[in-house]
C-alpha cells in the first residue's frame, strides 16, 4: 500500500495509512450558509406569481403582459435581472429563442419558444466546465392542446421553475471557478422542445457540460393516497446504459458489468452524498431507471446527446393535481394549484440541488485517463490516472470502492499522487476515482477502464 493511502470507511480489510495534508471532511460553511439562505417564502411567492398568469401553455399568448407563456417568461427574465444587479452584474441573462414548426402531434402551428437563461460565469479562465440546473415553465390541462384554459401548473412544473430561480438568487452572490447555467425551459409538455434545443446547442457549440440537474414535479409531499405523505425523501432518476453508447463501449460494459456505473448513475450517487452532508434529515432516493415508468423529462435530450444528466422528482405524485382541468368531481378537487403544494418540502429539495451544484462547481475537474492496470495477474488492484488538464490543481484524489453487488460506494481512500496500489481484488470490487481540493469538494467519480 502506498504511504499516501488513507482508508476512510474501512471494513477491517486493511490498516489505514494516513496521508499528510488530507482534505477536510467537515461540511463547507459557505455551502451550509447558502442552503440555509434558500427561502420558503420566496418559493411560495414565486409560485403564486407564476400561477397568476393563468396559463403557461406553450401555444398560449405571447403578447399580453398579464396572461400566457410570454408574460411568464418575461417575468422570470426580470427576476433573473434583479439577481444579476444584486450580484454586481455577474449573472448574464437572456431569452434563447427558437422556432418550432408544426409536428403533427402537439405543435399545431409554428411557434417561437424561448428558454430563459441566467449564466454565472466561472472565475477561473482556464476552467471551461459548465453545470446546468433546469425546470420547465410551461403548463397544461387534461387536453394537451388546450392553450386557453387556466393551467396553473403550480407543481408541474412551477416547483422546478421557482427552485431554479431561488438557486440563481442565492448562488449568484458567490463565486465558483466553473460556470453554472440556471435555465427554465419551454415546451416540455409538448415534446421536450426547450431542453432538446438547449442540449443540441451544447453539443454543437462544444460545451464542456459536466452535469445537468433537471427538476420536475418536486414540490408536493402528499401522494394520491391521503395516507401517503413523505416530507423527507426526493427521488433521483438516472440512466444506466448511456444513450450514446458505441458498440465498443457496450462490449466493454458487458465485460466489466459496469451498467450501474454510468456517468449519470455517478451523478445520482453524488447528489445523495451531498444531501447527507448539507441537508440534514433529507434523503435522495436512488432510482435506477432513466425516469418514471414509461415516462421522460428534460434530462432525456441531454442523455441523448451524450451528457451526464439526472431528474429530481417528489416521492409520491398526486395525479389529481397534474395535467388536470380545474374541476370538482364527487367532492374531490382536481387541478395543479398552489394549495396542494408543500413549500417546506420544496425548500429542502431546492437545498439538495444547491448542495450538489455548489460542491461540483467548487471542486477540481475530474481526473483523466483513469485505468486499472492489467499487465500482471494479481489479487491486488493497481490504478493509474492523469491530473485534470485545466483548472485548479487537486489537493489529491479519492479512490472509491464497493463490492460488485453494492449500489453505493462503501470505502474511500486518499492518495496524493496519480497512482494507487490497493490490497483488494478487482474481481470482487468496483472502483472510481475523484479529484478533491483541500476543502473537501469532490469531482464526479470516473470509472477506470482496463489499461496495460
Amino acid at each position: 500500500m502506498t504511504r499516501s493511502l488513507l482508508l476512510l470507511l474501512g471494513l477491517g480489510c486493511a490498516t489505514p495509512v494516513f496521508a499528510q495534508n488530507k482534505p477536510t471532511t467537515t461540511p463547507d460553511p459557505l455551502i451550509l450558509r447558502m442552503v440555509q439562505q434558500v427561502s420558503e417564502k420566496n418559493l411560495r411567492d414565486d409560485i403564486y406569481k407564476l400561477v397568476s398568469y393563468g396559463t403557461r401553455h406553450t401555444l398560449s399568448d405571447t403578447k399580453s403582459k398579464k396572461r400566457g407563456i410570454g408574460a411568464a417568461r418575461n417575468w422570470v427574465e426580470d427576476e433573473f435581472r434583479k439577481y444579476s444587479k444584486a450580484s454586481g452584474g455577474r449573472l448574464k441573462v437572456e431569452q434563447d429563442t427558437f422556432t418550432v414548426k408544426p409536428d403533427g402531434r402537439r405543435i399545431s402551428q409554428s411557434v417561437v419558444m424561448a428558454n430563459v437563461m441566467a449564466t454565472l460565469p466561472g472565475t477561473d479562465p482556464t476552467d471551461k466546465r459548465i453545470f446546468i440546473v433546469s425546470g420547465h415553465i410551461d403548463s397544461r390541462v387534461s387536453d394537451v392542446m388546450n392553450a386557453t384554459a387556466d393551467a396553473p401548473g403550480a407543481n408541474d412544473d412551477g416547483s422546478g421553475t421557482v427552485a431554479v430561480m431561488e438557486l440563481a438568487r442565492v448562488m449568484s452572490q458567490q463565486q465558483f471557478p466553473a460556470t453554472i447555467i440556471f435555465v427554465v425551459v419551454q415546451g416540455e409538455e409538448q415534446g421536450l422542445y426547450g431542453s432538446t434545443h438547449l442540449a443540441k446547442r451544447a453539443k454543437q457549440e462544444g460545451w464542456n457540460l459536466v452535469a445537468m440537474l433537471n427538476n420536475d414535479i418536486m414540490g408536493n409531499s402528499t401522494g394520491h393516497d391521503p395516507e401517503i405523505k413523505n416530507t423527507t425523501q426526493l427521488r433521483v432518476f438516472s440512466e444506466g446504459v448511456p444513450a450514446t453508447e458505441t458498440p465498443e463501449e457496450a462490449k466493454l460494459r458487458r465485460t466489466l458489468s459496469s451498467e450501474n456505473d454510468s456517468p449519470s448513475r455517478q451523478l445520482a450517487r453524488y447528489a445523495r452524498e451531498a444531501t447527507k452532508q448539507y441537508v440534514p434529515g433529507h434523503e435522495v432516493v436512488l432510482e435506477y431507471r432513466p425516469d418514471r415508468f414509461l415516462r421522460g423529462g428534460d434530462h432525456t435530450p441531454f442523455n441523448q446527446q451524450g451528457f451526464t444528466a439526472v431528474r429530481f422528482s417528489e416521492m409520491n405524485e398526486d395525479f389529481r393535481h397534474q395535467h388536470q382541468d380545474l374541476r370538482t368531481e364527487k367532492g374531490e378537487e382536481y387541478g395543479d394549484l398552489p394549495k396542494f403544494m408543500d413549500f417546506a418540502y420544496l425548500r429542502q429539495n431546492t437545498g439538495v440541488n444547491l448542495a450538489t451544484l455548489a460542491n461540483l462547481a467548487l471542486a477540481p475537474a475530474a481526473p483523466q485517463n483513469v485505468g486499472v492496470l492489467t499487465a500482471e495477474l494479481t489479487n491486488r488492484t493497481q490504478l493509474k490516472w492523469d491530473a485534470p488538464a485545466a483548472g485548479e490543481k487537486p489537493a489529491g484524489y479519492y479512490v472509491l470502492m464497493r463490492p460488485t453487488s453494492a449500489p453505493e460506494w462503501e470505502q474511500k481512500f486518499f492518495v496524493t499522487d496519480t497512482t494507487a496500489d490497493l490490497p483488494f481484488s478487482k474481481d470482487n470490487f468496483l472502483f472510481g476515482v475523484v479529484s478533491v481540493d483541500a476543502e473537501g469538494h469532490e469531482s464526479l467519480p470516473v470509472t477506470p477502464k482496463p489499461r496495460r
